[in-house]
């Protein structure tokens, strides 16, 4: 992967370059590795706090929107636990997500290269393959996800194989091509094993992306790799040993059961219920919500009374991350959790759109826009931010390509020695 602007015999850019590297290769198979990251991060970018101000002032313009959501996320998190009484863990996410942009600063100030991320996610990706591979085949579990849950385990292994793909497109040589595409390959190859569902969806719309961006990659090798990734993941409803053609069958089957009036107490039956408990919670505290805690003495004399389904009442969540927005935090809940969608999408967007851009400029920016996208995907049956890792993955992950980009621009932008 090319980074022709960075000194390789910096120390500084060595070892931050290791951190990065560690983030995502340890993130699925270690239980502490995304929380260490995000620490480390943050300690590192303290030794930088006057160059990394200086960029933040130099992009602010470009990176504001983003920054504001995430800190607008944590500040309503604050009043709902002033005004609320809610626990003090409440805060403990948000705030996290919004230091994530430590990660951003530390690659402005220190220009690390973009291929010890590349690595850190190909490696990642097949690391975890190979972990719930394991699990599957030798263990014989039906649901493996590693040290995590399986649902998170399958969606964050399917990001780590979706950046991969945009990585493709930031190398030099054809021949580098074959390793982001085992990257890609061992990232969708560990969601499938998992058995997870939800990350069907963002996968179809990653693919709608990649239709709409398909003039980005100009290498008929890379538009080869990218074809005969999905095309490997639509192939596997066709294993019957991947158990996809189960999964699909059991589902439909759910929704046939739920609607006939029958047992709600399945995979989707649930969600269905949860969604329907959620919109009758919506309708009474449609502005602020109810908190994480509030909601649930709504819910009991529902059921009592026959209305829902007792198994709501056994489900941590709701199943829905804009249905999760709203009845927790009401209009103003929503627009901050769609903010930290919406804000990173557009910025990564406008990258897409940037005229006479490089490819390591196009490279970030797909990444990004795949993350977010794949990420909202999730968020349509899990509740993906409900867990601190899956929520500290995407903040650290956006950031860090926002910090990467920046850089890609600037070193493009730079007249050409004389």
């Amino acid at each position: 992967m090319n980074n022709n602007s960075i000194k390789l015999a910096d120390p500084k850019q060595a070892v931050i370059g290791v951190l990065i590297f560690l983030f995502p290769f340890l993130s699925l198979i270690t239980p502490f590795g995304i929380g260490l990251a995000s620490f480390t991060f943050l300690i590192a970018a303290l030794f930088f706090l006057k160059p990394g101000f200086g960029a933040l002032r130099r992009h602010w313009r470009e990176i504001r929107w983003v920054v504001i959501f995430f800190a607008f996320n944590f500040l309503y998190t604050v009043a709902c636990f002033v005004l609320r009484d809610q626990p003090l863990g409440d805060v403990e996410k948000p705030a996290r997500m919004l230091f994530a942009v430590s990660a951003m600063m530390l690659v402005m100030a220190v220009k690390p290269e973009r291929k010890s991320l590349w690595w850190g996610v190909i490696g990642g990706a097949f690391a975890a393959m190979l972990l719930v591979g394991y699990q599957r085949v030798v263990l014989g579990e039906e649901r493996p996800g590693g040290l995590l849950n399986a649902i998170t385990f399958g969606d964050i292994a399917l990001s780590l194989g979706l950046i991969a793909l945009a990585a493709m497109i930031d190398v030099r040589s054809v021949r580098k091509v074959f390793w982001p595409a085992i990257g890609a390959l061992a990232g969708l190859a560990a969601s499938t094993l998992t058995g997870t569902r939800g990350g069907w969806l963002g996968l179809v719309l990653c693919g709608l992306l990649f239709i709409q961006y398909s003039h980005v990659l100009n290498n008929r090798r890379v538009r080869a790799v990218v074809a005969f990734t999905f095309a490997f993941m639509a192939a596997t409803y066709f294993v019957p040993e991947t158990g996809v053609r189960e999964r699909v069958r059991q589902g439909i089957l759910d929704i046939t059961t739920y609607f006939s009036g029958g047992s709600a107490f399945t995979n989707v039956g649930v969600r269905l219920e949860l969604w329907k408990a959620a919109g009758i919670l919506i309708e009474d505290a449609a502005v602020l919500g109810r908190g994480e805690e509030g909601y649930r003495k709504v819910l009991e004399p529902l059921v009592r009374e026959g209305e829902l389904d007792p198994v709501v009442l056994e489900m941590p969540h709701f199943h829905n991350e804009a249905l999760q927005a709203m009845v927790t935090g009401g209009v103003v809940g929503f627009a901050a959790w769609f903010g930290m969608i919406l804000a990173p999408f557009a910025f990564f967007t406008r990258a897409m759109r940037v005229k006479n851009a490089s490819k390591q400029e196009f490279a970030t920016a797909l990444a990004g826009i795949l993350l977010v996208t794949s990420y909202f995907g999730y968020g349509l049956t899990e509740v993906i931010f409900w867990s601190v890792k899956g929520a500290m993955f995407y903040a650290l992950m956006v950031f860090l390509l926002m910090g990467f980009y920046l850089n890609a621009k600037e070193a493009n932008e730079k007249p050409a020695p004389v």
